[in-house]
């Protein structure tokens, strides 16, 4: 076996992975459906192993439930569920800016962080906020928190909150296109650049605990999109993945 081929069983696997998921969360793949290797395989067009360990890693995503029979099936999610997994990254993401702060972040480190923030602040100051805008501002905020959990120094944190942002509405994004059809959009949009606004603050004066109280704070905007948004239900087309979500008893 050459060097390259398990770089390269590598990547189809991230492929499989990355195609499998979409589907799931595009509503395309229904909770309770099951899918088999031979199926996955014909969805992704990557042979076997690969596609093997892509559905172990959405089950250990969360997304796939192993049958004892063979092959996986889609899973549900309660209300609870998801905003458990909300409050999960909060909590990982308080710690990185925490770790952030008081590891003594640089001015260099800091001004990638501060250039996204300025670009942030000329999206979130138009007020109506069109759906592009929105788009642009869904780019824009994953840059955001990927940097600002960098600034922790620390792989296994950043590996956990890499972890968590994959599971279904969890990532800092997760609500945000479904928020654009809200009348209440332009407020939440502000309320979270001032979140981030102040925590960039924070890390810079080495406040740890006002950073991570911060960023716990912010989590939770995305517990009162979801909410939002089930409470607004005409506009659930434009979060598909809420398919996943169990009709309460």
């Amino acid at each position: 076996m050459s060097e390259r081929d398990p770089e390269r069983s590598m990547s189809q696997t991230v492929r499989a992975q990355l195609a499998l998921r979409d589907m799931i969360l595009s509503g395309r793949l229904r909770p309770g459906e099951r899918i088999s290797e031979l199926q996955a395989v014909e969805i992704t067009g990557v042979s076997r192993t690969p596609v093997r360990l892509a559905l172990v890693r959405l089950e250990d995503e969360g997304l796939l439930q192993a049958i004892p029979s063979g092959g996986f099936m889609v899973k549900a999610f309660t209300e609870r569920d998801i905003l458990d997994s909300i409050e999960l990254r909060g909590t990982l993401e308080g710690l990185a800016a925490r770790f952030a702060a008081e590891r003594g972040a640089s001015a260099r480190s800091l001004e990638p962080l501060k250039e996204c923030l300025a670009d942030l602040d000329q999206l979130v100051r138009k007020d109506p906020v069109s759906v592009e805008a929105f788009s642009a501002y869904v780019t824009m905020n994953a840059r955001f928190h990927a940097l600002l959990t960098e600034l922790s120094a620390s792989p296994p944190l950043i590996r956990q909150i890499d972890r968590v942002s994959a599971l279904p509405f969890a990532s800092p994004s997760g609500f945000v296109m479904a928020q654009s059809a809200l009348p209440e959009a332009h407020q939440i949009l502000l309320i979270a650049q001032d979140h981030h606004r102040i925590v960039v603050d924070a890390i810079e004066n080495r406040e740890g605990a006002r950073a991570e109280a911060v960023m716990r704070e912010h989590s939770r905007l995305a517990a009162r999109n979801l909410r939002l948004a089930l409470r607004n239900r005409t506009h659930l087309d434009l979060l598909p993945a809420l398919a996943l979500l169990q009709s309460p008893a």
